[in-house]
């Protein structure tokens, strides 16, 4: 009788830790899931807000709330199983100061062996803190560039133009070059001949640029008027024109291509020449091929 009273109050035991266990990792699977789901919500509503503006500083403002909330998340997945593993631990009855000490020890050792990871880690939390760069800005690091993808505690992912995608570690160490932070200037230098009226020239070139600043289409783009800073540079075949621009960060490659296919365009239809290399080639003839 005293055993089947012992193995009932045994297993009784066993039940309520077990059940215990199971609803701690199930609450955390919940806060888990509804943390995950508020902040997907909010990045929605941030991107309605800010990345979706027309205001460059709303879309850089934005993109640093995304970063934010995306490292956020991490950290908040980490302390919650953190906290159930303790609690877990706490309800079988597994005493705490010996794993303390025992986790003392092997963070010591750890931390001798694993001081690139710490480094990666401390090197992303001052990138978050300092708003270095945000998801969404076109950055260039360790001989690499692209437009980052995600920052996490550890890395930044990269996805440059090919489509390749790179994990630059954190703590690196190098310079991080941020291509659209704020503005950008677009430099083009525009070669004509020596034989051009250049006061003619330097003034198509600027009303091309300040026509399209004007443009409903483009103007959003532009943060100045457009500069003609005038004569660059005295090459060996042409005179080079140099025209500044100041754009908005991500639209800095659009407006290039767009403002070189206009100027192109504008001086072909006031027959300015562009000068280019060619090659003449004479041909002789042949031998067999004189008379007499």
């Amino acid at each position: 009788m005293n055993i089947e009273i012992s193995v009932t109050e045994f297993w009784d035991e066993w039940s309520f830790e077990i059940l215990a266990s199971v609803a701690t990792v199930v609450a955390a699977l919940v806060v888990l899931w509804l943390l995950r789901r508020g902040i997907e919500r909010w990045i929605k509503r941030v991107n309605r807000r800010y990345l979706e503006s027309h205001d460059h500083l709303d879309r850089e403002e934005g993109q640093r709330i995304v970063t934010i909330s995306q490292a956020v998340k991490l950290v908040a997945a980490v302390v919650v199983w953190g906290v159930v593993v303790l609690t877990v631990m706490a309800i079988w009855g597994i005493p705490l100061g010996p794993l303390v000490a025992v986790g003392a020890t092997l963070g010591v050792g750890v931390g001798f062996g694993a001081q690139d990871f710490i480094k990666d880690v401390i090197g992303g939390f001052f990138i978050l803190v300092e708003d270095q760069y945000s998801v969404g800005d076109v950055i260039a690091v360790e001989g690499v560039s692209g437009a980052v993808e995600a920052i996490t505690l550890r890395t930044t992912v990269l996805r440059d133009l090919d489509g390749n995608r790179h994990h630059v570690p954190n703590g690196h160490g190098g310079v991080t070059t941020n291509l659209t932070t704020e503005f950008t200037r677009v430099v083009i230098d525009v070669p004509v001949s020596y034989d051009t009226d250049l006061d003619t020239a330097i003034d198509v070139i600027g009303d091309v640029a300040i026509a399209m600043s004007e443009d409903e289409s483009w103007q959003g783009s532009f943060l100045e008027e457009p500069v003609m800073l005038g004569v660059q540079k005295l090459d060996g075949s042409s005179v080079n024109l140099r025209l500044l621009v100041t754009t908005v960060g991500n639209d800095q490659w659009a407006v290039r291509r767009e403002l070189l296919k206009r100027i192109k365009q504008r001086l072909d239809s006031e027959s300015i020449e562009i000068p280019y290399q060619y090659i003449n080639v004479v041909t002789m003839p042949s031998e067999g091929g004189q008379s007499g």
